[in-house]
């Protein structure tokens, strides 16, 4: 069963309860509270039509990452429509817009609608932002999702950090040399974002707690205006690819 209602039939309502209310303001307290909530309840449900009939809900904006050390390139199928084909290893999508809602994510290889390697429902969010990354060797293939802030305060830069390389211990990523950064980041998980000035900084990967480098990143840029998400991945060997969010 649907329901017609408009905002001035909840206004109406509101009036209503509004004149019950007073009415029984001083013979029946229990009553005057009762119908002045009746009459809250529906000045909101008014205002909040009025504010979505006035601000159409934004899109979701969704981009896939593929990162799984063994999968060929993939085709990315969501609600069985063919959205993405051969997306290679180590690279990134653009955003897609998507509507609020739930939606069916299949993966295979490319060309090959027959055998899925993965198949996840996500949910999506008005006016959020996404990033779906493929992990895992391809017999064991995973779908995660990070939320995506790609927003950055006038001339600064926004940086974060996404350990995604399977069999690789936690990490601390620290100026070389100097402090550190992100601490003790494990596999899967992503840091905070860090706000900092634009600027070129030499990087590195650190075993958690310790000065062992797992990986260097010389001569890191990072430019005004511009949010970045740093990755580790693995295949023979741990790298770092560096794209903007």
């Amino acid at each position: 069963m649907t329901s017609n209602r408009n905002v001035s039939d909840y206004l109406q309502k509101a009036s209503i309860y509004d004149s019950l209310a007073q009415y029984y303001k001083y013979t029946h307290p229990n009553l005057h509270i009762y119908y002045y909530l009746k009459h809250l309840n529906n000045v909101n449900k008014a205002l909040q039509m009025r504010n979505n009939q006035q601000q159409p809900l934004a899109d979701a904006m969704v981009r896939f990452l593929h990162t799984s050390p063994d999968a060929p390139n993939i085709d990315i199928y969501i609600n069985g429509q063919l959205t993405l084909k051969n997306l290679p290893f180590k690279q990134i999508s653009t955003y897609l817009p998507l509507k609020a809602g739930k939606y069916h994510i299949d993966i295979y290889p490319t060309g090959n609608m027959v055998d899925s390697v993965l198949n996840k429902k996500i949910t999506v969010e008005p006016g959020k932002f996404y990033t779906l990354a493929a992990i895992e060797p391809v017999n064991k293939l995973r779908l995660l999702v990070y939320n995506t802030e790609p927003a950055v305060p006038t001339n600064e830069s926004k940086i974060r950090f996404i350990h995604l390389a399977r069999d690789v211990q936690p990490l601390d990523v620290a100026v070389k040399d100097r402090d550190v950064v992100f601490p003790n980041v494990p596999y899967k998980i992503t840091s905070e974002y860090l706000g900092l000035t634009p600027m070129t900084v030499d990087l590195e990967l650190r075993e958690a707690g310790t000065k062992n480098v797992t990986v260097s990143m010389p001569k890191a840029q990072f430019m005004p205006n511009s949010t970045y998400s740093i990755i580790l991945i693995s295949k023979d060997h741990p790298e770092v690819i560096v794209i903007k969010d």
